[in-house]
């Protein structure tokens, strides 16, 4: 039984720390609300600062939105740095910029610490079944003693390289998603103005070539217009801000993922930002005069 600590218990988190409590580990929690009651009727500790979380934990796990709010919890006055001894390491599975992740790790390196980047995808379905996919940058014996917790938490875990690869990964996994919900966006649009049932249209590419995770389950909430969220379209403004901003860093160029950054932008001027991601069809079907769901 590991000693775990975990710091940001919300959508993702909270089921996150569950299968972690589930696999036999003591918890040691802190966030701004109350935890889930599952987790401390099932014997977590709720500590005050991310401080007494690093005091008490051996691996202490952040799982929080952006970057600031990771450097906030690891760097802050009471933060998880000022915790620390040596030979503990620190897991950072939000999904932040991976520029600002090197910075982080060397100074918790500096500590005579381990530091892991470890984003995760999967959504909210991923986390509650423990199916998240996990890319991890760091050391490999970091990586090789927590392993058996990221087995609680995900299926697909892979040691990608060093710090900030783990961070690159993902948000190389954002642009992807992303561009897949404006196809299935656009196509299921299309389909449908010109006259033919959505449902059936996606149940027949969902047999061919045009299959994916984001058909058949971002399709789905499209027609059904189930847009509670899984993965808020703010939380994925914020990451392909990060491939933007390293794109210009590079000198690259990524004009599709530019061009689905401002449908999301638009999504969020009509105040759909707290909405799951695939809601930014809205912008598509406001442009368009017609909704998915209106064979």
């Amino acid at each position: 039984m590991a000693k775990v600590g975990f710091i940001g218990l919300g959508i993702m988190g909270s089921p996150m720390a569950l299968n972690l409590q589930k696999g036999g580990h003591k918890l040691y929690l802190h966030d701004q609300k109350t935890p889930a009651p599952e987790l401390i009727d099932g014997g977590a500790t709720l500590c005050t600062s991310g401080a007494e979380v690093a005091k008490r934990a051996d691996i202490i796990i952040v799982m929080v939105p952006d970057t600031p709010h990771v450097e906030a919890v690891l760097f802050a006055e009471n933060g998880v740095a000022s915790g620390l001894t040596a030979g503990k390491i620190v897991v950072d599975m939000s999904s932040i910029s991976p520029i600002a992740t090197k910075g982080f790790a060397k100074k918790i390196n500096d500590l005579s610490c381990e530091y892991l980047d470890a984003p995760v995808s999967g959504g909210e379905v991923g986390a509650k079944a423990a199916s998240l996919t996990i890319m991890v940058g760091g050391s490999e014996a970091a990586f090789e003693t927590v392993k058996p917790l990221f087995e609680l938490m995900g299926k697909n875990i892979t040691l990608v390289g060093g710090n900030g690869d783990g961070q690159t990964t993902k948000v190389a996994n954002q642009i992807i998603v992303a561009l897949n919900i404006q196809a299935v966006s656009e196509a299921l649009l299309f389909a449908s103005k010109a006259g033919a049932d959505p449902a059936k249209v996606r149940q027949a590419l969902m047999g061919g070539f045009a299959n994916s995770r984001i058909l058949e389950v971002h399709g789905e909430r499209m027609i059904k217009r189930t847009f509670n969220p899984g993965f808020r379209i703010e939380l994925h403004q914020k990451d392909l801000n990060l491939a933007l901003q390293g794109a210009k860093s590079m000198g690259i160029s990524l004009p599709n993922t530019a061009a689905t950054q401002e449908l999301m932008n638009a999504c969020a001027a009509n105040g759909m930002s707290g909405l799951d991601h695939s809601a930014l069809c809205r912008a598509i079907e406001i442009m368009s005069n017609h909704e998915i769901a209106k064979a």
